[in-house]
């Protein structure tokens, strides 16, 4: 049986650790495109060993990992249907990023693109407004589930 929904402060730190997922995850592809694009590997395996010798790509190996763990602890606290989502902004800020480090081009459909998921992101926000209880209700959510 699924757990009742957490309290309001639970879901704003969800989101705060969700975003911060968003910006971890992006700083690992932008490492992991340039560790890519410096190590000399000419073959998957020899890239796959090249991770742990590329400073860049164990890097950006590292803060996925550590944005997993971060997650993690969001979905403990959140609703994954608000959550999970938010996660599509990390397309946004490696957009940004490769822009502005890798003189990438920015043409209309990707600004589309963009806009659509900040959009949607700002939707989902909404309605997570919309339908949390007034502050002044506890409706008394367990911070654990017992185990039957």
């Amino acid at each position: 049986m699924p757990a009742s929904a957490p309290p309001r402060h639970n879901q704003k730190l969800s989101i705060a650790l969700v975003f911060v997922c968003t910006i971890l995850g992006a700083a690992a592809q932008i490492l992991m495109k340039s560790g890519a694009s410096s190590t000399e590997a000419s073959g998957p395996l020899a890239l796959i060993a090249a991770i742990f010798t590329n400073w860049h790509l164990f890097a950006g190996y590292a803060l996925y990992g550590l944005s997993t763990v971060v997650l993690i602890i969001a979905l403990k606290y959140g609703q994954l249907s608000i959550l999970y989502p938010v996660i599509a902004l990390t397309y946004v800020w490696v957009t940004i990023l490769s822009v502005v480090l890798y003189n990438e081009t920015l043409n209309p459909f990707k600004l589309i693109g963009l806009t659509t998921v900040v959009l949607g992101v700002a939707v989902l926000g909404r309605g997570l407004q919309r339908s949390a209880p007034p502050p002044d209700e506890d409706p008394g959510y367990p911070h654990e589930v017992p185990m039957a």
